[in-house]
């Protein structure tokens, strides 16, 4: 199958596995990582999803271009829905997603990357969008969502020129949580898997719900913004659970609701 999806343990895992393509999305893949995002949010048991590529040279090269879509960029624009990168980039989702980027994030990859909440990057990992290169332009959240979390000027040296910055470089602006070698990358994403699940799942959601939702508000605006999601957690049993183990000192245990 040209897309993994995996569910253990409350962990969902997307694995992109187009290797001899470099991991690029295809139509079919496209449309199936907005099934799965859909099943991801639908379902409850899901407290975590780690988002990666097969293979350890790319995490996801983009778009494949060598398909013949039979669209123009202005209809795939105006088509733009909650399937394949944007899915992940500009859909309101309430799980926490990690990224594991294994190796090359280029155009719709790395938009998929500016989705996540958590990012673990191999040291050998490069980054880019370079869709002027080649005449297009990066719709799917990257002109958007890159120079909200990068610096202005470095987000428009990428953009505009198509440069591939090293994992390295791109977490000293901000977008990397972590990055280890090779070797180390699934350890260290195992590790970030098991902070997430400590935490109260409704807590997350809320936290991640608010974060996102309020990001043009002014401050007391985003304050008081009425997100059904930390509504939810406040009023939770596991808002209750939460105190009473960490007096008895015991592990909280979850059931996120």
């Amino acid at each position: 199958m040209s897309i993994e999806f995996d569910v253990e343990g409350h962990v969902a895992r997307v694995t992109i596995n187009r290797p001899e393509s470099m991991n690029a999305v295809d139509l079919a893949s496209h449309s199936r990582l907005g099934e799965i995002w859909t099943e991801v949010e639908a379902n409850p048991d899901i407290r975590c999803a780690v988002l990666t590529g097969a293979g350890t040279k790319s995490f996801c090269a983009g778009a494949d271009l060598k398909e013949n879509t039979g669209m123009t960029g202005v209809e795939y624009w105006k088509s733009i829905s909650d399937a394949g990168f944007s899915g992940i980039a500009l859909r309101e989702m309430t799980t926490p997603v990690i990224a594991r980027v294994n190796g090359l994030a280029l155009g719709g990859g790395l938009e998929m990357v500016l989705g996540c909440d958590i990012v673990v990057a191999a040291s050998t990992a490069r980054f880019g969008l370079p869709e002027a290169r080649v005449g297009r332009v990066p719709l799917d959240g990257g002109m958007v969502l890159l120079p909200r979390i990068l610096p202005r000027n470095i987000a428009m040296g990428m953009m505009m020129t198509g440069r591939l910055i090293p994992a390295a470089e791109i977490a000293s602006h901000g977008l990397i949580n972590s990055v280890v070698e090779p070797e180390e990358l699934d350890a260290e994403v195992e590790l970030w898997v098991e902070d997430v699940l400590s935490c109260a799942p409704l807590s997350l959601k809320a936290i991640k719900a608010v974060s996102r939702q309020t990001s043009h508000l002014p401050v007391q605006d985003a304050f008081r913004y009425p997100a059904q999601e930390l509504e939810a957690a406040l009023v939770s049993d596991d808002a209750d659970e939460g105190v009473a183990a960490f007096r008895a000192k015991r592990p909280a245990v979850w059931r996120g609701r």
